[in-house]
């Protein structure tokens, strides 16, 4: 590999820390998981922080090295203080994962103001605070990575999901332009879209057939995806990707 490279590889893991900034119990638990195996010091971020106590006891318990944190996304000042926080007590971050949910279903006329910018500030705003912080830190060290999670909604939108899909469309601008950016100064920005129904709780809730589909492995497994998050973060710099889109294999186009 060459010097300089964005690969874990050069660096050695053990000493290098991700976040994972919106580390709910499906996906980004699952990333948290899926960096830990390889050796990352591993750092998730939930406003609730007191609800990442097991995950964190999973890793810990598998030999792993994990912390948590309780972080509001949409608040400057927590965002800049978590990053400093896990610079200072904990390690670099290697990689900075940007997962935050905010699918909320609501149709036009029953979306107000209030719920219109709350939902921007989730998937959108929080993404830039995110990524601006991880960007502060990586650049000077010219290496990183700082990968965003996007839906369906990122590049199309649907009934009853404007709100959202306008949110998610601006990360993916968001994002676009960071990777323009930064790409030269070898920092790795990648947005993966998820385009299907994602193995969680809520979806197990939703769809009529779920136990068929899962069965089928029609539905994203949380693990499976992870796996694509640490594969972006460990691409040789020669082939970095910018987008992927991930669906089961018997998902439609």
């Amino acid at each position: 590999m060459a010097a300089g490279d964005n690969s874990a590889r050069d660096r050695g893991a053990r000493d290098r820390a991700i976040l994972v900034m919106g580390a709910g119990d499906a996906i980004g638990s699952a990333i948290m998981r899926a960096f830990a195996a390889k050796g990352y010091i591993v750092c998730g971020a939930r406003r609730d922080g007191e609800k990442l106590a097991p995950i964190l006891e999973q890793i810990q318990g598998a030999g792993g090295n994990a912390h948590g944190f309780g972080c509001d996304a949409r608040d400057e000042e927590q965002v800049a203080d978590l990053f400093a926080k896990i610079e200072l007590d904990i390690a670099p971050l290697d990689a900075v994962i940007f997962n935050v949910g905010a699918n909320v279903p609501m149709k036009v006329a029953d979306t107000d103001a209030r719920k219109f910018r709350k939902i921007w500030e989730m998937a959108c705003y929080a993404g830039f605070l995110t990524g601006r912080e991880a960007a502060k830190y990586m650049v000077p060290r010219g290496a990183g990575s700082i990968l965003f999670t996007g839906a369906t909604a990122s590049v199309r939108g649907s009934a009853g999901f404007g709100a959202f899909a306008s949110a998610k469309h601006g990360l993916r601008a968001w994002a676009q332009s960071m990777a323009r950016e930064l790409g030269p100064q070898n920092i790795h920005v990648a947005h993966v879209v998820i385009d299907a129904a994602v193995d969680t709780a809520w979806i197990s809730e939703m769809l009529p057939d779920y136990e068929a589909r899962k069965a089928e492995d029609a539905v994203v497994g949380p693990d499976a995806l992870a796996a694509n998050y640490v594969m972006l973060h460990e691409q040789p710099r020669s082939a970095w990707t910018h987008e992927i889109d991930v669906r089961p294999w018997k998902e439609t186009w």
